[in-house]
Parts: structure tokens; C-alpha cells; sequence
């Protein structure tokens, strides 16, 4: 410990603190920080209901490491950063409140250890606030407990921008180095393309003000997060050019979109959003969304005054990259799309409204209007939440509900599914999933009327649907607005 001369023979300084009293002080000040990270964590749990089963995309990831259900076709744009992730869970459990709970409690965790690497930068009150923001989202809250991507590289984003500032103004700072490169490497372990995109604006300073140190543990968390994408890319995809030209073909063909009315109409608590019609939420439910950019610059300006200008600009800068791509250059919204975007957006906008109800000349006027404002915004997102967690959940029940019938006519592990959102249903009743067309094609109709003389096979058809050539002399049956197409060994012998 430096200072050691001063310590006595009793273990008091001459000073009066006791040994150790930094490290109190540090404790105390992370305080507040875990405090919003464990009310995050409980909010998660009351909220979003551990019980609620998976949705698409979760079964897509939950079953390449699930001994529940065979894997679903993994399609390019995807990255197996959340399977490994969920793996300590779904190796050996296929409880969904379990899973719920671990990944509620994880990205507490992370939340917490993203805005810890921002003390210094910012005040903690700040950073606290900061953190309130973010988690108070019903997109944040909705999905840090789901098996989905978007959220790490949001908390990834968050912790490699501090790393980042911290490195560059400490060069003997290796504990943000290493930061920086395990921040970098979460977001690429999770979405390669949203990492290079989120990183743009530190990858231009870096380069622009020669921070080769910074540079180079970015670069190499980058590397090491995309590694086994890009493995994988030439191992079963064609290549890299290849899986990528394939995500953008999947995405609807990267070009000229704007998707800013898209998103919009996301806000109102639409999973995905594509195609993105229909009425616009209410402005209650949207107003926040106008209010968030006027805010960010006004902290801006607060930071600029206060000497803290690369402290708010660059995640600011950061948001702006991060969601780019997702405003103005696919034809579809999703809500979750956004949440780096919004990680980074709160520290600034948290700078502006603490120094709103602290440092303007009208402080009573100011802490009733801020107050206030928060108090509506927290209102509108529980009641969004409220309302999405409720209607997924009864979507995830029908998927159950025609496992279930499935099962009761026969189709039952080891057994195949085709058609109408053959991939859920099939990972709830525990079959594999095939398309013979479309962007999880993964077989061909010989393929599975071959597999129909061995193994139990279904095609779900929509009421309104037609069957395909091979299941329309198979028995069927009308369940939950699907008509079922089956067929078993005994009864395709």
C-alpha cells in the first residue's frame, strides 16, 4: 500500500483513517451503482414473469446447446455468443424459470460492472442515474432476461466506451486495457456487425489521436469475440463475403432504408416490427423518444462547461453509429435493435437532468418538472412492459399448446416439423425443424418425405394456407387457427 511509512504500530494512520478505509470508500461509492443493478435484476423477475416461455429467436439459440430439442437451422447474420452464454443453464435444464432467472440476475451483474468502469468519468450520482435510465426502459427490462443478443452488446457498448476514456487518458491504467478488450469481445461474441458499427467513432480517434494501446486491446477484443464467427463463415457458410451477403439478403438487402417511422411504431411494445404498419403508439408511449436526443445534447453542453467533453460526446458518437444501420439502412424495426444506442445515450442525458435539478437558478421549479417527467415516463414503460410480456406470453402458450396436440396425435420425439412457425413449436415439443424454402431453408421435399417413412413428420398450415404437395394426402386436423398435417411410421408404412 503506498504511504506505508505512515501506517503505526496500532494499524492507524497518522491521519486518523484506518487501513483499508479506501477501499471502504470505494464500496460506499458503489453503493448506488449496485443498488440500480439489483433493482434491475428484481424488476426482471416481478415484471417479465421467469415463466414465460421462450420466443423464436430464443429457441433458435436455446437449442444449439439444449439436450431438449435438436438444433434449429442457425441462419448467417446470427453469432453463437448468446447460446454459449445460456450454456451453464440449458446443458442440463430445460426450466425456463431457471434460465429466466440466471440471465435476470446476469445482466444485473453486467449492468452494474458496465457502469462501475464510468466512476471517475462522471460522478456516481451521475452514473446512477445513468443506469436508472437505461433499466427503466421496458425494452431494457424485457430483454435482460431473454436468451437474445441485444442487450450484452448495449451493456458491452457501455463499458468499452469507459475503458476506452480511461485508457486513453492513463496510459498506465491495464485494468481499463484488459476493460476494454473483455467489452469489445462481448459485443462481437454476441453480434460481430453491431460491434464494428458500435466501435467506429474509438477506432477513428484511436487512429486520429495515435492511442495505439487503446487501439490495440480494442482491435484485439474485436478479433477475439469474431473469431468463431468468421471460423464458421468459411466453415459453413462460403466464406466471410458469403455469410455476409447472406445476413444482408436476410435482412431484407442493406441499401437506403428509412426505418425511423419503423421504429416509432416498434415503441408500442412490438417485438419485431416487419412489415413495420398500422397506427403509431400513442404519444405518451413515444414522446420520450423526442425527448432523449434534445436531452443527450443538452448534457453535451454540460459536459463541455464542466471540462468532460470526450466523456459524453464519444458514447454519444457511439449511439449514433450503433444505431445508423438499424435507422437508415434496413426496410424493418425491432425495439431491442436500439438498446446500445440507448445504453450509451444515458450517461449524457443522466449529466443533463442531474444538473438540471442542482445546478440551474430556478432548482424547486426544475426538481418538480424533472420529477415529474420521470414519474410519467416510468408509468407509460411498466405499462408497455405489462401489456408486451402479457401478449407474448399467450403467443408462447399457443406454441405450447400445439406441442402439446402434436404429441397427442403421434408426433413425438424423435420427430420432424415444417411450415407456419414450425421452428418454436417444433423446439417446444422437442422435433426437428426443416424448411424446403425461405431463409432457414435447410432441406428439400424428398429429404422429408424420406423422413416421413422412419419418423414422425407434422406441416402447420395457417386456417386460410394450402399444404404442401407432400403432406395434402396425409390425415390432418384444425387446432388453435393451424390445420396440422401428420404423418407417423405406423401410419406411412
Amino acid at each position: 500500500m503506498a504511504g506505508g511509512a505512515n501506517v503505526t504500530l496500532t494499524g492507524a494512520r497518522r491521519d486518523g483513517r484506518r487501513p483499508g478505509s479506501g477501499a471502504a470508500r470505494m464500496f460506499r461509492a458503489d453503493r448506488p451503482l449496485a443498488a440500480v443493478a439489483a433493482a434491475f435484476t428484481l424488476a426482471q423477475l416481478v415484471l417479465v414473469r421467469p415463466a414465460m416461455g421462450l420466443g423464436w429467436d430464443e429457441t433458435v439459440y436455446v437449442s444449439q446447446v439444449s439436450g431438449h430439442a435438436p438444433a434449429a437451422f442457425f441462419s448467417a447474420p446470427r453469432a453463437r455468443g448468446i447460446s454459449l452464454l445460456v450454456a451453464p443453464v440449458t446443458s442440463w435444464s430445460s426450466s425456463t424459470p431457471l434460465l429466466r432467472s440466471y440471465l435476470a440476475v446476469l445482466s444485473g451483474l453486467a449492468l452494474f460492472l458496465a457502469l462501475r468502469a464510468w466512476r471517475g468519468l462522471f460522478p456516481v450520482r451521475v452514473l446512477a442515474v445513468a443506469g436508472a435510465l437505461f433499466a427503466s426502459l421496458w425494452v431494457t427490462l424485457f430483454y435482460g432476461p431473454q436468451a437474445m443478443p441485444n442487450y450484452w452488446v448495449a451493456v458491452g457498448a457501455l463499458g468499452a466506451v469507459a475503458c476506452f476514456l480511461r485508457a486513453r487518458a492513463d496510459r498506465a491504467d491495464r485494468a481499463a486495457l484488459w476493460g476494454l478488450a473483455a467489452s469489445a469481445a462481448l459485443m462481437a461474441w454476441m453480434r460481430p456487425t453491431d460491434a464494428v458499427w458500435t466501435t467506429l467513432p474509438l477506432l477513428a480517434l484511436a487512429l486520429y489521436r495515435r492511442h495505439w494501446r487503446p487501439l490495440a486491446a480494442l482491435l484485439a477484443g474485436l478479433a477475439a469475440g469474431a473469431v468463431e464467427w468468421v471460423v464458421e463463415a468459411y466453415v459453413s457458410y462460403g466464406g466471410l463475403a458469403r455469410r455476409l451477403s447472406d445476413g444482408s439478403d436476410i435482412q431484407g438487402g442493406l441499401g437506403w432504408h428509412l426505418a425511423v417511422v419503423d421504429q416509432l411504431r416498434s415503441l408500442g411494445g412490438r417485438a419485431l416490427c416487419r412489415p413495420c404498419t398500422g397506427a403509431m403508439p400513442h404519444p405518451l408511449v413515444t414522446v420520450w423518444w423526442f425527448v432523449l436526443p434534445v436531452l443527450a445534447l443538452y448534457g453535451l453542453v454540460v459536459a463541455v462547461r464542466a471540462r468532460r467533453t470526450p466523456a459524453a460526446l464519444l458514447p454519444a458518437a457511439c449511439a449514433a453509429t450503433a444505431a445508423f444501420p438499424y435507422l437508415f439502412l434496413i426496410g424493418y424495426a425491432a425495439p431491442r435493435f436500439l438498446l446500445p444506442a440507448y445504453a450509451l445515450l444515458a450517461v449524457p442525458v443522466a449529466g443533463a437532468l442531474v444538473h438540471l435539478v442542482t445546478a440551474t437558478a430556478r432548482r424547486r421549479l426544475a426538481v418538480g418538472l424533472v420529477t415529474a417527467g420521470l414519474v410519467a415516463h416510468l408509468a407509460v414503460q411498466v405499462t408497455v412492459l405489462e401489456h408486451t410480456v402479457a401478449r407474448i406470453t399467450a403467443a408462447h402458450r399457443d406454441w405450447a399448446r400445439t406441442a402439446a396436440e402434436l404429441h397427442r396425435l403421434g408426433v413425438r420425439p424423435p420427430c420432424l416439423l415444417t411450415g407456419h412457425d414450425a421452428i418454436p413449436i417444433a423446439f417446444y415439443a422437442g422435433c426437428s425443424s426443416a424448411a424446403t424454402s425461405g431463409h432457414n431453408a435447410n432441406t428439400t421435399r424428398a429429404g422429408i418425405e424420406r423422413t416421413a417413412r422412419r419418423t414422425p413428420v407434422a406441416t402447420l398450415v395457417t386456417a386460410d394456407g394450402r399444404p404442401p404437395a407432400y403432406a395434402r394426402s396425409w390425415p390432418s386436423t384444425p387446432f388453435g387457427g393451424l390445420r396440422l398435417y401428420y404423418v407417423t411410421p405406423a401410419a406411412g408404412s
